[in-house]
């Protein structure tokens, strides 16, 4: 603590990922310029939490053409991939690290932005979203904490710099990252001035793209407090604006705590299925926020419950269901269809269900076309007759491996379709 009551972040001196060759290669290339360089954000705020760090981002008071040159002179690969807003990423060993020039903003409309360079790191520190996100660390290790944001991160809360309104009409998509972040770092209430803004300017989320929206949702269903944040959300009636419906806090309650019960991740894809309740909510989320069509596919599976996943249904129908469509179409439906039955974390019956494929390993059929060849059978679509038949018997039988009795259920239907 400092003598005047403010907490002074620690150093973070010696840190892996700041000693690192990559980092470093970089902000010495920029410090033979004679400019400033520091990490911002992320980097920071993690390490000062103790979580892992992924990217490394590097603020500067090197303009985009100087951050090239220098990268150039230090044998760095530079890639100019956003200079109208002061970005360019240098390549050093490999790590690709994104540089951005000191700015500030001087026109705002949504993502796009008019910006003017600076070297005042205090105007750079203003124009960011939260507090805990304008964090700068220097080669050396000392944390700069313009805007408080080191006591907040110790108080596990999210707050907006100056007024949220402000920082929200600069871009609607801060009103996502607002909910995401409190639900990832936070503990408690989200902040009140930051919740009254988001719900006050709503919306604003009716001009983000579907694509930014469903990567806010996906990571915000991921979060350690998806389950609270969202029921703040929906309170707010704010889904029915980014998913069509409002959201199914209760289901998606139930869905978390069986995926915390057996230890599994959170599925972010299938907790946005139980946001939508699901039903014929599921087939509209992939057009709606444009997912790709393995995703798409798979929430469209779930609006189709079948008896295979009820723990109540004979094994052999549980099987059948798992030879033909796979370990994650099963588990995905039985997961659904857990969540969806009201059943508690801890039944046995559903536990056992979702086990099978743990404990009953999905047979090959034991025919080939080479065989059906062999029998005399001639190439064309009596093959493909045959196999489908052979099959459909083989699964209703409860895939049988006696080699007799297969030949015998073989011969017949080669024989059947003879006639």
């Amino acid at each position: 603590m400092r003598e005047d009551g403010d907490q002074r972040p620690p150093s973070l001196a010696g840190a892996p990922w700041l000693t690192s060759a990559a980092t470093l290669a970089v902000l010495e290339a920029i410090a033979k310029g004679g400019f400033e360089a520091r990490i911002v954000g992320g980097a920071v705020r993690n390490a000062l939490l103790g979580a892992p760090v992924k990217d490394i981002d590097i603020a500067t008071t090197a303009v985009p053409q100087d951050v090239i040159r220098l990268a150039a002179a230090a044998g760095l690969g530079a890639v100019p991939t956003g200079v109208a807003h002061g970005t360019v990423t240098v390549i050093a060993h490999h790590q690709p690290i994104e540089v951005t020039t000191l700015r500030r903003d001087i026109e705002t409309f949504g993502r796009q932005a008019r910006v003017a360079f600076t070297t005042d790191w205090a105007e750079d520190a203003a124009r960011r979203d939260f507090t805990l996100n304008a964090l700068y660390c220097d080669a050396d290790g000392t944390v700069h904490d313009p805007m408080q944001g080191y006591p907040d991160l110790l108080a596990r809360r999210v707050r907006f710099i100056g007024r949220p309104e402000e920082r929200i009409h600069e871009d609607y998509l801060r009103i996502l990252r607002f909910f995401r972040f409190t639900a990832i770092y936070a503990d408690g209430a989200p902040d009140a001035a930051g919740l009254a803004a988001s719900i006050a300017l709503a919306d604003g989320l009716d001009q983000l793209s579907a694509e930014r929206v469903r990567a806010e949702l996906l990571r915000l269903l991921g979060a350690r407090r998806a389950v609270e944040i969202v029921a703040v959300m929906a309170d707010a009636k704010l889904f029915e604006r980014l998913i069509g419906t409002n959201a199914d806090a209760s289901l998606l309650g139930r869905l978390a705590g069986i995926e915390h019960a057996l230890g599994r991740d959170a599925d972010a894809l299938l907790r946005l299925g139980a946001l939508s309740g699901g039903g014929r909510h599921l087939t509209a989320l992939g057009a709606r926020l444009r997912l790709s069509n393995a995703d798409s596919e798979r929430l469209a599976r779930l609006a189709l419950p079948d008896p295979a996943f009820l723990p109540n249904t004979d094994e052999s129908e549980a099987q059948a269901f798992l030879y033909r469509f796979g370990v994650e179409t099963f588990r995905d439906g039985v997961l659904f269809a857990w969540a969806l039955s009201g059943a508690a974390a801890d039944d046995t019956r559903w536990r056992d269900r979702l086990a099978l494929p743990a404990r009953w390993a999905v047979p090959q059929l034991p025919v080939r076309g080479a065989d059906l060849l062999e029998k005399g059978l001639a190439e064309g679509p009596a093959i493909g007759r045959v196999m489908r038949a052979f099959e459909d018997w083989w699964i209703n039988e409860g895939f049988p491996e006696d080699q007799i009795r297969l030949a015998r259920a073989l011969s017949d239907i080669v024989k059947a379709n003879r006639n």
